[in-house]
């Protein structure tokens, strides 16, 4: 009976073993089908969803390094020019995945690699409607290039009094969205990134407009690749365009924020008149400079008659009261600057 008793407890444990071995290979091969399966799905571009597909190229796509004959096949070996500054020429250019893009070859950087891919990557993380999106760069031995979104309707000088100026003529409405567009860009560098940003070249060339003639703001952070601190950024030498520079940078003041928000009371009384500051203001029969136009600025505001300085081609039909607006900060912000600026 004992015999008996050991032998049919061998076999039922023998039966409970492979019981066991079968559910474990059932198991692992579930496993196997799954991991296999899931990898089919997400690295075979044909079974991928088209939603899920382009979700996963934005964001793997969204800022990345680019090699220097990448950019350069992309642009057709720099043939396309879109336009050109201090900071350098800007390029048509049009990626691999037909994505067409604006590649800025900069020159007179004189960051090392990693200084350079710090500030870029900085810059690169900006996100906002009224500003330009960085979409990449190339630090590749000595060439510098920075890789944008592209901007249909060029630049806002183009329009204002440009070639373009007689093909399509800006209505009031359109310039003061545009006036907006650029103040909230401004603002938001200035005050909402995680990292102080001053753009030190703020024109009508660097405020591009899009397909609906929206304002986003160019080229910010690039004139000036450099170290800064808490309340100012340190210079070597001076930045941006005459006409549009604040008097800090003639009187070796600390830089600012402020060095774009006098910027941007020139191009604002640009788009009101239509006509460029740096090359003098035609005022009653009169040529005068900025200056003289400044001190013209109190008796016109007063009397509210803002129709002797607003563009003659809108033939009379913009409003008032924002006109105005736009006038006041136009002309009393430079000359509040000037006068702070004498102060020391």
């Amino acid at each position: 009976m004992l015999g008996s008793a050991s032998m049919y407890g061998t076999k039922k444990d023998n039966i409970n073993w492979t019981y066991f071995y079968v559910f474990a290979a059932i198991l692992g091969a579930l496993e196997l089908l799954v991991i296999v399966t899931g990898w089919y799905l997400f690295f075979k571009k044909h079974n991928i969803p088209k939603s899920m597909e382009d979700g996963y190229k934005m964001i793997t796509n969204q800022f990345r390094r680019f090699t220097y004959r990448e950019l350069r096949e992309a642009t057709g070996k720099f043939k396309e020019e879109l336009g050109r500054g201090g900071a350098g020429i800007v390029y048509r250019g049009v990626l691999e995945d037909k994505k067409i893009v604006a590649v800025k070859k900069l020159t007179d950087v004189r960051q090392g690699e990693e200084e350079f891919w710090a500030e870029v990557t900085l810059i690169g993380r900006i996100n906002h409607i009224n500003l330009v999106r960085m979409w990449g760069f190339c630090s590749e031995g000595p060439n510098r290039l920075l890789v944008y979104e592209y901007v249909e309707n060029e630049s806002l000088d183009k329009y204002l009094f440009g070639e373009r100026s007689t093909e399509s003529l800006f209505g009031w409405s359109q310039r003061y969205r545009i006036a907006l567009g650029t103040a909230r860009g401004l603002a938001y560098l200035h005050h909402e990134c995680l990292e102080w940003v001053v753009h030190c070249d703020v024109k009508p060339e660097n405020i591009l407009l899009t397909r609906d003639f929206d304002a986003k703001i160019a080229d910010f952070g690039l004139a000036k690749l450099a170290k800064r601190d808490g309340t100012s950024f340190n210079f070597t030498h001076m930045r941006g365009t005459m006409g549009y520079m604040a008097p800090e940078w003639a009187l070796n003041l600390p830089i600012n924020a402020k060095v774009d928000v006098y910027s941007y009371g020139v191009v604002l009384l640009e788009i009101v008149t239509g006509i460029r500051v740096s090359s003098g203001i035609l005022l009653e029969e009169r040529q005068i400079d900025f200056l003289e136009f400044v001190q013209e600025a109190k008796h016109i505001l007063s009397t509210g008659n803002v129709s002797d300085i607003v563009d003659d081609r809108l033939n009379g039909h913009f409003d008032t009261e924002q006109a105005i607006a736009m006038v006041k900060i136009a002309f009393f912000m430079p000359r509040r600057k000037k006068q702070e600026a004498n102060n020391g």
